[in-house]
């Protein structure tokens, strides 16, 4: 396929323009060449607010909208090209107001969440232009992206910490569950979107199970070679000393099981991250989490 990827410098959509180009396909991407490209790909330079007349005259095969976050996004994306055949949004499963009876499932009214904010909001209103103007569109609504190439700093925190040798802070009793989906799996679901071509067009994606926080942790660890000690901490805002929002919430990915049943065990996955994080800590975006830390929980 000759597809188009928007982004491919960071973290899913470099990881999915490198993952198409070994698949063989003709990958273009779209950014404003600030950062390397992936080997391999074809780019056409634009900001996606001014695309102008760039796509023209390319005919896609394929269209993945990654780097799209508003309406605006993918109406402007969708407006400069000449023809739409397939097209996938990323979106998120910060549609689902946190207020619904979970698991989250595809045929729940979604709405604003407060915990997410204007994104959720941002990405619902993407999701509703295109089910308006562009009904083939497949939408995706994945949960917590990791793997190889994550820039955000989850994963690569806690594997740093693990090399310290130092105690894990973990939220309360560590119990709070997280739902995961490896960045590779997220384009192998792609890849199958755009050669099986199923009927429906909202899916959520995701590992079918939840792990704790404590889980995720050791996981983590292990992953490193590390043993893990821990500190239940209280009485912090969590987000100033751990990675994640003290928000549980979980995905009903049935529909993704029947066509693709699996997926890499966060286990493996994590093994994989820390491979490349070792060799790539400086993509990484660091928040002062371990500053917090040494401040105000275990100076």
């Amino acid at each position: 396929m000759k597809m188009l990827i928007t982004g491919g410098t960071v973290f899913v959509s470099r990881f999915a323009a490198d993952y198409f180009v070994k698949r063989g396909h003709e990958v273009w991407v779209l950014n404003r060449n600030t950062r390397p490209q992936v080997p391999g790909v074809h780019l056409i330079e634009a900001d996606r607010n001014a695309i102008g007349d760039k796509l023209r005259g390319h005919g896609f095969d394929a269209v993945i909208a990654v780097n799209d976050y508003t309406r605006a996004d993918v109406e402007n994306l969708v407006n400069a090209l000449d023809s739409v055949k397939d097209f996938i949004f990323i979106s998120s499963s910060a549609v689902y107001p946190e207020t619904l009876p979970q698991p989250f499932t595809e045929e729940q009214e979604c709405g604003p969440n407060s915990i997410w904010g204007a994104y959720g909001f941002n990405k619902l209103e993407a999701e509703n232009w295109l089910r308006k103007h562009l009904p083939q569109a497949y939408i995706l609504r994945p949960p917590y992206i990791y793997g190889p190439m994550e820039n955000v700093y989850r994963s690569p925190f806690v594997f740093e910490w693990a090399e310290m040798d130092r105690p894990f802070c973990l939220p309360g009793d560590g119990e709070e569950k997280l739902q995961f989906f490896h960045v590779e799996d997220l384009c192998r679901f792609m890849e199958l979107l755009l050669t099986e071509k199923p009927e429906e067009r909202v899916y959520n994606v995701g590992n079918p199970e939840a792990v704790t926080i404590r889980q995720w942790v050791k996981l983590c660890y292990e992953a490193v070679g590390k043993p893990l000690e821990t500190v239940s901490v209280t009485g912090h805002p969590q987000r100033s000393f751990f990675p994640f929002h003290e928000y549980e919430y979980f995905l009903d990915v049935t529909r993704q099981q029947a066509l693709m049943p699996n997926l890499k065990p966060l286990a493996e996955g994590l093994r994989e991250e820390w491979a490349w994080f070792r060799d790539n800590r400086d993509a990484v975006i660091r928040k002062p989490l371990k500053e917090y830390i040494d401040t105000h929980i275990l100076p």
